[in-house]
């Protein structure tokens, strides 16, 4: 009886090991194909370190939305937010902020259906992850947004400032 719970736990334990390590962090971009898919983060991008290591690019588009056409990115074609709280083209959200509003990261930006490139931009945040901008706003998306239809953080005061979409235009959408 003692060897079935010997090997219980030693089994167990080498479960808990292998899960050692998948943490995710918050994060988000498309990966290259040259990129690792071992190295991504929850929004079906890069990780941090990834990010800061290898080449990563992402597609920031646009979709329709209840308040008009509005800018997405990820493969999964999440909605992004500008942070008021951010001045100029550096980010104000990190530590618990980043954690509910993970910042868009990539290496490279590219544009698609509507968006425009000359709007695109990175910047290079505290901890060294390039960070997504569009028309000087850095970019973020919402813990809290599922899916592709989802835009749960526009209008939302958080961390000292407001969350809004932006219009392809690279301007706030302010429903209020």
């Amino acid at each position: 009886m003692r060897n079935v719970y010997a090997l219980a736990l030693a089994g167990v334990l080498t479960a808990a090991i292998a899960g050692c390590g998948s943490g995710s962090t918050n994060s988000a971009s498309t990966t290259t194909p040259a990129a690792s898919t071992s190295a991504q983060g929850p929004y079906g991008g890069a990780s941090k370190s990834a990010a800061a290591t290898s080449a990563t690019a992402v597609v920031v588009t646009t979709k329709h939305s209840k308040v008009g056409t509005i800018l997405a990115a990820g493969p999964k074609h999440k909605t992004v937010y500008l942070f008021e709280a951010d001045k100029g083209p550096s980010s104000s959200c990190t530590g618990t902020c980043e954690h509910a509003w993970p910042p868009l990261t990539a290496a490279s930006a590219t544009a698609s259906a509507g968006a425009q490139q000359a709007h695109i931009s990175t910047i290079t945040r505290p901890d060294g992850v390039k960070q997504v901008t569009y028309n000087g706003h850095p970019l973020y998306f919402f813990a809290r947004d599922g899916d592709a239809g989802d835009a749960y953080g526009q209008g939302v005061k958080a961390f000292g400032a407001s969350w809004y979409v932006l219009t392809p235009a690279g301007q706030k959408i302010d429903t209020d």
